[in-house]
């Protein structure tokens, strides 16, 4: 059963559909996970699937809307605050801890794509998620920085100035992370997000596939596995595809998380693959379903 519910993180109301097992007895408390979408996605799209996935094994699961994002509160709409994302799930964390059918001591968490570097990240110190895991998780700040450091670098130079005329009664400026067309000179990946993102594949209204770009500021702040080692000796599942063009935020993620961490990979699959692609998604769900049994 889906339920929309909402909750608070910051004092920005977020908007949240609650995924309750079939068959639950009344007054069972069982253990819930907690589903993060990717960067400028929505919890409609590939946070839904897995997230029902997961209740249909037994599991209360939340899937929600970050804050600024989707239908969650915050203006200006689209900013990507990576210190806000992982607040939002410390508080996705006390909210499903408060359900009558949740045991608040049976608590994971799971992120998608950039909700995988900020899951670790909040998991550092919140020790109310009992079992750590991601999906094609990537670090939104080392990625953007990659691409073109130089450039990124001139963006983190601009956010003061773009604040300033935000302080004015400006609109915020906006950044494409998914172009409206593509052709052959399209880096693959990007190919693969237009796909997803841009097509009936997944397509989805609230999700702009646009970011703030004063949200850089921020973001260059922030290292998603800095002390990923934190985490231990609680577990660290991250599962990627061997095709994934960010399966180097995994390995190295893992490598620096200790005997507690396991890299589980996907044979042939591509960064998006894991999002909705059966053949990806079944034994990615097989995988976390056997690791959150154990775990909570």
């Amino acid at each position: 059963m889906k339920t929309d519910v909402a909750f608070l993180a910051n004092s920005l109301k977020l908007a949240g559909h609650l995924y309750t097992p079939d068959g639950a007895a009344e007054g069972e408390r069982r253990p819930a996970v907690v589903v993060g979408h990717p960067t400028t996605g929505v919890k409609e799209q590939t946070s839904a699937l897995y997230a029902q996935k997961l209740a249909d094994e037994g599991f209360v699961t939340l899937a929600f809307d970050a804050a600024y994002q989707g239908e969650s509160e915050g203006t200006p709409h689209g900013l990507e605050d990576p210190f806000q994302r992982a607040d939002d799930f410390r508080a996705a964390v006390s909210y499903l801890a408060t359900r009558d059918a949740v045991d608040p001591e049976r608590i994971g968490v799971v992120g998608i794509c950039g909700s995988g570097g900020y899951v670790p990240y909040a998991a550092q110190t919140d020790h109310r998620m009992k079992a750590v895991a991601t999906v094609s998780a990537a670090d939104v700040a080392a990625f953007l920085r990659s691409g073109d450091p130089e450039g990124f670098q001139k963006m983190v130079e601009q956010s003061g100035k773009l604040r300033a005329e935000e302080a004015e009664g400006k609109p915020a400026t906006l950044v494409d992370v998914v172009p409206e067309s593509v052709d052959d000179s399209t880096p693959a990946l990007v190919r693969e997000f237009y796909d997803y993102y841009k097509t009936p594949r997944a397509h989805h209204p609230r999700a702009t596939n646009k970011y703030v770009l004063r949200s850089v500021d921020q973001l260059d702040q922030f290292d998603a596995y800095a002390d990923v080692d934190k985490i231990a000796p609680r577990p660290l599942l991250m599962i990627a595809g061997t095709e994934s063009a960010t399966l180097p935020f995994s390995q190295g993620a893992v490598a620096k998380a200790g005997e507690t961490a396991e890299l589980f990979l996907i044979e042939g699959a591509t960064h998006v693959d894991l999002y909705d692609k059966d053949e990806a998604v079944t034994p990615a769900v097989a995988k976390l379903t056997d690791f959150f049994s154990k775990n909570l």
